[in-house]
């Protein structure tokens, strides 16, 4: 026992740093979404279309991913993975130079399909390196090095990427051509070397997966390699678990996604300073990501996620009907007590399935297909509200009560005639 445990060390580790490369992607679309809006002169709905890029790509490429896997196994798709993600990153390039949102969006959905593979192979991967009686807090474990991303991702956008400058319209009219012109490209600009940067690393990483052996870990004795999308939607519990993610993701983007234009309006705070609260932000989801793994030594993870969804939804109100410090301490609190969500949904959503856990994982990762819905209905909210950012939040405090009802009775394993 003790052997094979220190075979998985190496392997545990290298995934987990699987879950900080896909978080840093994921959270700079929080810095990418108002940047973008001013870079290339976007209204707010279009701005949002940078999350529905994303995560379309997740929706899409969830069942190629989940099929990759059962074919070729764990590694080839983790190198896969890798491999496309990192081609999405280095169209960020083109797209700056010529300012065109469309590769922007191109390149972003590419990203997420590599993003997609990733999450397939390294969610049920990392919940299997170790005693299946300890798989919910090994994956909120792994998991926890993308809260640290979440922390890590909004400081690099905030350096690199936020100028700080904004002009009105007013002010954008006056100025001469020449200089609007300069002052757009500059910002369009700011994304490369970022994404540079992680492209040239995501491949440092693909390489060295590829000279490293990992176990192919199979299922448990007795269940043959037979799994399939039909009979793994037949478990209650895993239908139940894919509606509560879908909700959950499109919660968190939302949140993400409006969080420095809340903190901008209702916080009252320029755009660099707000950058940072995104971080502090990020700091509070690592935060409950390590918090909640060692408290679900003593509470049932069902019973931590029911709890905190509904902390999320008061947090939420208080977001939308209050001002100034408190609209920024209620959304940071959100980071804390949705931390454990996803992990612990995903865990719980493929207990017991044996062979069905490859193709459960791609239900349960296309089901974030929320983050590609919810900002849009965000978006038109605020705008039906002349710009209103708080009173959007109220579709992030609906999604939580999805989250509640799958804490409360929808995780329970159930098999449908």
């Amino acid at each position: 026992m003790t052997k094979t445990n220190a075979n998985y060390k190496l392997p545990f580790i290298l995934v987990s740093t699987l879950f900080f490369l896909w978080g840093i992607a994921n959270n700079l679309n929080g810095i990418l979404i108002p940047h973008l809006r001013k870079a290339l002169q976007l209204t707010n709905m279009q701005s949002t279309f940078v999350d529905t890029a994303v995560y379309v790509a997740y929706f899409l490429s969830a069942i190629p991913a989940g099929l990759i896997l059962k074919k070729f196994g764990y590694k080839k798709g983790i190198i896969t993975g890798l491999i496309v993600f990192s081609i999405g990153a280095f169209m960020f390039i083109p797209a700056a130079n010529l300012r065109a949102y469309n590769i922007f969006l191109f390149g972003l959905f590419v990203i997420g399909c590599g993003l997609t593979i990733l999450e397939t192979a390294a969610n049920p991967y990392a919940s299997k390196l170790g005693d299946p009686d300890t798989a919910t807090a090994r994956l909120t474990l792994a998991q926890s090095f993308n809260g640290l991303a979440v922390f890590i991702a909004p400081v690099i956008g905030t350096i690199f990427i936020l100028s700080g400058k904004e002009y009105s319209p007013d002010e954008l009219a006056a100025m001469s051509e020449i200089d609007k012109l300069a002052y757009l490209n500059s910002e369009a600009a700011s994304v490369k070397t970022p994404y540079l940067l992680l492209g040239i690393f995501l491949l440092a990483i693909a390489i060295l997966f590829l000279v490293n052996k990992f176990p192919e870990l199979k299922e448990e004795e007795g269940a043959a390699e037979e799994g399939s999308l039909s009979s793994a939607i037949k478990n209650k519990h895993l239908v139940w678990a894919v509606i509560a993610q879908f909700f959950y993701v499109g919660a968190q983007v939302c949140v993400t996604s409006f969080f420095i234009r809340a903190a901008i309006t209702g916080g009252g705070v320029d755009e660099k300073t707000a950058g940072y609260y995104l971080s502090v932000y990020g700091i509070l989801f690592m935060t409950g990501r390590f918090a909640g793994s060692a408290i679900m030594r003593f509470i049932a993870p069902q019973k931590l996620l029911s709890l905190y969804a509904v902390i999320c939804i008061f947090l939420s109100f208080i977001a939308i009907k209050t001002d100034g410090q408190y609209v920024v301490i209620a959304l940071g609190g959100l980071g804390f007590f949705m931390s454990i969500m996803f992990p612990t949904i995903f865990a719980l959503g493929i207990a017991g399935l044996k062979s069905n856990t490859k193709p459960a994982s791609s239900l349960l990762v296309m089901s974030i297909i929320g983050g590609a819905i919810f900002p849009v209905i965000m978006g038109n909210i605020i705008d039906q509200f002349g710009d209103d950012i708080q009173i959007g939040y109220i579709v992030p405090m609906i999604c939580y009560v999805f989250v509640l009802y799958f804490g409360i009775k929808g995780y329970k394993p159930s098999t449908q005639p």
